[in-house]
């Protein structure tokens, strides 16, 4: 008696697409992860967001002065020192084990005396001037890489200290007066905009940005994109025994980050001299400094106060966000009230920023 065997059931298919209702249920939960995981995306909405806001503001007469093009082209003068200090803070803090840099504002104001010195008394070349403030500045950046990554010292306490000391000596150097020579009132000429495009009004651009931010944005992204002293610092930064087991030189690689940092602080001195037309002494620390907006900007562009995490791009677009959300404080709030809301906002902003970052790693881990 023989038996017939029927055919095994067909398994279900598993890669069937699902329902387009399920989809869109599940399409905003996918757009939060994006914005909260995915700084970039983030920043590109709150710059739009920002713009947007202003650009209708000042359409319906709400503000002081037209919030246009122009008007946000002329605003990119204060982001040249912005960005490139940013990046600064993005190499000591991406190094991890508290890694800051409170001492870079101090540090363009006394490479600013040096190069006022250099250019403006002793008679030197531009360029031999320039490369003696990027070379004091990167000697200012190896005392703080010395002390932080040989003797071990805290970078907040390390900096802070170098801080006082390098805004000291920026005011007792030249008796507390700015160098204000004729070569130096002459690389005002270096501040300039020059025409972006053609038509009979062309776009203003800021010429520190074609020839000292752009240059330095790409030589910082090569490094850490690029080169295996980059991928040394992402592994310093995320855990620094690991990387020590793993035959990578931790304290070399710390030390190189806070010189770089003060390299990029030199040249962002020779900036500022032309921006002034001046070589001053309180150049980085007048009013809130040049340090608290710089570490603003990293925190807000995606670099993880516990290091190994940060990109170039995220500096940049939060660079932007700040400048044009403080250039339309300006003309919404006229006066010296305005001024004071500008500091309101960056204190916001950081505190966002911060909060942003420890929920994103409690809910998604470590992210960039």
């Amino acid at each position: 008696m023989s038996t017939t065997v029927s055919p095994p059931a067909p398994a279900p298919q598993s890669g069937r697409p699902e329902a387009p209702d399920s989809r869109l249920r599940q399409l905003p939960a996918l757009l939060l992860r994006a914005l909260l995981t995915q700084r970039i995306v983030l920043l590109l909405v709150l710059l739009v967001a920002v713009v947007a806001t202003f650009v209708t503001l000042s359409q319906r007469n709400y503000l002081t002065a037209p919030y246009d093009a122009g008007y946000m082209s002329a605003a990119l003068i204060s982001a040249v020192p912005l960005v490139m200090l940013g990046l600064a803070e993005l190499l000591v803090i991406t190094s991890g084990r508290g890694g800051i840099d409170l001492s870079v504002g101090a540090v363009v104001s006394l490479t600013s005396m040096v190069f006022g010195f250099g250019y403006g008394e002793w008679g030197w070349p531009l360029w031999p001037s320039i490369l003696l403030a990027a070379a004091f500045g990167a000697l200012c950046g190896a005392v703080n890489g010395f002390l932080i990554a040989y003797i071990g010292y805290p970078a907040l306490i390390t900096t802070l200290a170098t801080y006082y000391a390098f805004s000291s000596l920026a005011i007792v150097v030249n008796d507390q007066q700015p160098i204000s020579t004729q070569p130096i009132q002459e690389f005002f000429s270096a501040a300039r905009s020059v025409p972006l495009g053609g038509g009979e009004d062309p776009l203003q651009v800021p010429l520190g940005i074609l020839t000292f931010l752009l240059p330095t944005a790409v030589v910082v992204w090569l490094l850490l994109n690029r080169s295996t002293y980059g991928r040394r610092l992402y592994a310093i930064g995320t855990n620094d025994v690991a990387a020590q087991w793993a035959g990578i030189d931790v304290r070399r690689t710390r030390f190189l980050a806070y010189t770089a940092a003060g390299l990029i602080s030199g040249l962002v001195a020779v900036v500022t001299v032309a921006q002034f037309a001046s070589a001053r002494p309180d150049a980085g620390v007048a009013g809130s400094g040049m340090a608290l907006p710089a570490i603003t900007i990293a925190v807000l562009g995606g670099v993880a106060i516990t290091g190994g995490i940060g990109r170039v791009a995220g500096v940049v677009l939060a660079t932007l966000l700040v400048v044009w959300l403080n250039a339309g404080i300006l003309l919404a709030v006229p006066g010296n009230a305005g001024s004071q809301f500008q500091l309101f906002a960056l204190g916001t902003v950081l505190v966002f920023a911060a909060l942003l970052n420890g929920l994103t790693n409690r809910r998604y881990g470590r992210t960039g």
